[in-house]
């Protein structure tokens, strides 16, 4: 017990700094590796994402528990959310909403009846590429506008379903690499509390394929 106790004196303001840290970074804003491509060519595997996490409600430190709900997802927003049925955290962008009409056909998204619009998109090729040939567009749909992926010549079973009805208090969530993304096509509609914050900008991004050096043009960079 006196080392214990001679420990914690020594290391007082060590161990309140490490204190406040851990709160903030559970109730106020956190970065997370994405080791994933599922939402490839908007975040790119090995970028460090800056999550805010008061974007939808101020949560007790160290819980899921809302204390003052803020805001609700947007159509479009790109949400970091702990998984209960994946058992993981999981990156995806919102696309259903609550009391939505969702289907998708040969990746065509419809909402509420109404198409998406499509246009192609200019993008570098990313690294999976080179084994898996892409092509890139833009979707939009309402104020929603981002790049998507999808596989030339490795289309996803996917690639179509419903029309599915998103219930109340859930969303229906996508990846980006549309062929290559394990989403609400799979794990079905997400609770809304499980959704912890949103991506919004990537803090650092180091390169898998090179030696894990630093990506500069992605320091910074804001997520669409």
């Amino acid at each position: 017990m006196r080392v214990i106790t001679r420990f914690l004196a020594r290391n007082k303001g060590f161990l309140i700094f490490m204190f406040c840290m851990v709160v903030f970074r559970s109730a106020v804003a956190d970065w997370n590796v994405v080791p994933t491509g599922s939402m490839q060519p908007t975040i790119k595997i090995g970028d460090r994402i800056l999550v805010d996490k008061l974007a939808y409600d101020i949560r007790l430190p160290l819980t899921h528990v809302s204390l003052l709900h803020l805001a609700d997802p947007q159509r479009g927003d790109i949400v970091v959310l702990d998984s209960h049925v994946a058992q993981e955290r999981l990156v995806k962008r919102v696309i259903g909403l609550p009391g939505d009409t969702v289907a998708m056909r040969d990746n065509v998204i419809f909402v509420n009846g109404h198409p998406a619009r499509y246009a192609a998109g200019r993008y570098v090729g990313i690294h999976d590429d080179l084994e898996n040939p892409a092509h890139y567009e833009v979707e939009r749909y309402g104020a929603m506008h981002h790049a998507i992926r999808l596989s030339d010549y490795r289309p996803s079973p996917a690639r179509s379903f419903g029309p599915v009805h998103v219930p109340t208090g859930q969303y229906l969530l996508l990846g980006d690499d549309r062929d290559n993304s394990m989403d609400s096509r799979y794990f079905g509609f997400f609770p809304r509390n499980e959704i912890v914050g949103r991506a919004r900008h990537v803090v650092a991004s180091l390169d898998p394929e090179h030696h894990y050096l630093p990506r500069r043009d992605r320091f910074g960079a804001a997520l669409d």
